[in-house]
């Protein structure tokens, strides 16, 4: 059994997309973000960024003592070699799975979201700070399209792979970010293709029971948006 640390943000999604695929047996721990829960005692010890997602895997590989994980794209990778799924067993297809999972986490889910925060959450419209995130969140869609163009049927290849499980998320909120699938068709395939898997249905149909009312007000803007080296502390 593995407890999910988890709320229904992207970063989350990729998890559960993962879970339901490989058919693992989880629980779902709600993190609520908006009201400070990453901040409690028992969360932080999984997880000391105070981000979600994190999870506690009960029978490791090993047979040892419980595993606990943070950071989405660590939980991938572990959850990937766990199962022996989702990821290819060969040199050159692991390396290239590799790359385009580290691509999502240090190109395109930080990019996407400072186009979040500053098209729909920062309380001044700073037209710079909007004008930068989404053009390039734009750009990696452009770079993500292009990988797509040679009729692959996913990011890596022929097989679903964790590579799209991390990048799938962050396109679900295209309209959000100010991007058009239409401008990138072999994207929009790719997006349509992974949206109609069942394993995705059930994952996004898990998050509208947890979170009902995914709206960032006054109070959970300063939980989300003010922290400092003293939140740590």
């Amino acid at each position: 059994m593995i407890d999910l640390h988890y709320w229904t943000t992207p970063n989350g999604h990729k998890i559960t997309l993962f879970l339901e695929e490989a058919g693992l047996p989880y629980r779902i721990v709600p993190v609520n973000i908006g009201k400070g829960d990453q901040f409690q005692p028992d969360f932080l010890k999984l997880s000391p960024n105070n981000r979600i997602p994190a999870i506690l895997d009960h029978e490791p590989a090993d047979g040892g003592a419980a595993i606990s994980l943070f950071e989405s794209g660590a939980i991938l990778l572990y959850l990937a070699d766990k199962t022996g799924r989702f990821i290819p067993q060969d040199l050159r297809g692991r390396a290239l799975t590799l790359q385009w999972l580290f691509w999502q986490m240090g190109g395109l889910g930080p990019m996407a979201g400072q186009n979040h925060h500053f098209t729909q959450y920062a309380p001044e419209k700073l037209p710079y700070a909007i004008d930068r995130y989404v053009r390039e969140t734009g750009r990696l869609y452009g770079v993500l399209n292009k990988q797509l163009s040679d009729g692959r049927d996913y990011i890596c290849g022929a097989d679903y792979s964790v590579a799209d499980m991390a990048c799938y998320p962050w396109i679900v909120p295209h309209e959000r970010q100010q991007q058009k699938l239409a401008d990138f068709p072999h994207l929009a395939n790719w997006f349509a293709r992974i949206a109609a898997r069942p394993a995705t249905q059930r994952a996004y149909a898990l998050a509208d029971t947890i979170n009902t009312a995914p709206t960032v007000d006054a109070a959970s803007s300063k939980l989300l948006f003010g922290q400092d080296a003293t939140t740590v502390r």
